[in-house]
């Protein structure tokens, strides 16, 4: 009896290492996806508001960014585009989440329109990575953005 309750507990053991990692593998890292949820959509609203103060802190001084057409953005210029591109909209989709310890993997989707800071008008609809790093005094901020174009 011991033995077929040992072997149920190992295959559904098994069965739990096969579903996504969008889903928590464990109740401790509960609180770093929480975390990194609360980041991303901080950094949305700061968008949204053209507020850069909201997000400034969560980047790192050595943060670099390869825009979707190849340019490298710093710190620096990120900010200074959130303070200047007016949004209608913006919105994120299919937001995953993936940590490796002190480093979590923030993958999704972003649809805007709005004007640039010249007036022109922009529709875009991105795919984005970021990548963040907790520091050893346990705040989490993001090194690196990587932004691909969606097409259609």
């Amino acid at each position: 009896m011991f033995g077929a309750a040992k072997a149920e507990v190992v295959r559904k053991s098994a069965a739990l290492k096969s579903v996504s990692v969008r889903l928590r593998p464990r109740a401790l890292s509960e609180t770093t996806y929480e975390q990194q949820t609360r980041l991303e959509n901080q950094w949305l609203q700061a968008d949204k508001t053209n507020n850069p103060d909201m997000i400034a802190a969560a980047i790192s001084d050595k943060y670099l960014a390869t825009t979707s057409d190849g340019q490298l953005e710093d710190k620096a210029k990120t900010l200074e585009e959130i303070k200047t591109r007016k949004y209608n909209n913006a919105e994120y989709e299919d937001i995953r989440i993936t940590v490796f310890g002190t480093t979590a993997i923030v993958r999704g989707g972003f649809k805007a329109s709005g004007t640039e800071a010249a007036g022109k008008p922009f529709t875009e609809h991105l795919r984005w990575t970021d990548t963040w790093v907790k520091t050893p005094a346990g705040k989490w901020q993001v090194v690196a953005t990587q932004y691909t174009p969606v097409k259609g």
